[in-house]
């Protein structure tokens, strides 16, 4: 049996929720609170016996991810986050508090009663929505990090490629059978076109555009 306290300050999302839990004979709905600073007082003295808070982030006296927050280290209880907040810096506040579950109110009922089961167990679960989102923003990165730099001409990426490799304006003019002058205009305008303001900088970029 998987023990639940709800921690929801409205009434007509928090009986949803155990209108639902009610319905699986391995979960019990152990208590209900309608801020933060009750669920903690719950969880900590054991007042309800509690597996797993399911708790909103807005919330008076105490939020999600303080309540999150204030439990750990004194209660053992998997702390999963439901709220209408997609940005990924919530989720981000919530693990770093010591959640083991971010969920979006919209989920699917499914989903929620998987994401209970697989937190019980100890383990850490992202509702898919949120996850579809940050692999798509890691793609977005990935296929940003294989664009050819805006606005640099084939001379200059040899150039910046040679300044990766550590080569001095003299060791790339004779590599290149230029002069160091021509050499140091291209470096100029390098520093000016990715504004960066030294070579280490040129060099960090060059790798961010995987040009060495």
């Amino acid at each position: 049996m998987i023990n639940i306290v709800l921690a929801e300050d409205h009434s007509i999302v928090r009986n949803g929720i155990r209108s639902l839990l009610e319905k699986e004979p391995d979960l019990k709905v152990t208590g209900e609170a309608t801020n933060g600073q009750i669920a903690k007082e719950l969880i900590i003295s054991q007042s309800a016996a509690a597996d797993v808070l399911i708790t909103d982030i807005n919330m008076p006296e105490l939020d999600g991810i303080q309540l999150t927050a204030a439990l750990r280290g004194h209660s053992p209880v998997k702390v999963i986050i439901l709220t209408m907040l997609d940005q990924e810096q919530y989720a981000q506040k919530a693990f770093d508090a010591g959640a083991s579950g971010y969920l979006l109110k919209n989920i699917s009922n499914e989903e929620m009663l998987f994401a209970i089961r697989h937190v019980s167990s100890g383990k850490q679960y992202l509702c898919s929505e949120m996850a579809i989102k940050l692999l798509n923003k890691l793609e977005k990165n990935r296929e940003m990090s294989f664009k050819e730099p805006a606005g640099l001409s084939a001379r200059e990426l040899e150039v910046l490629k040679l300044v990766a490799e550590g080569l001095t304006n003299n060791e790339i003019a004779d590599r290149l059978f230029t002069s160091r002058r021509t050499i140091e205009g291209h470096r100029f305008k390098l520093l000016h076109k990715t504004g960066t303001k030294n070579t280490a900088a040129l060099m960090r970029y060059a790798i961010q555009y995987r040009i060495v």
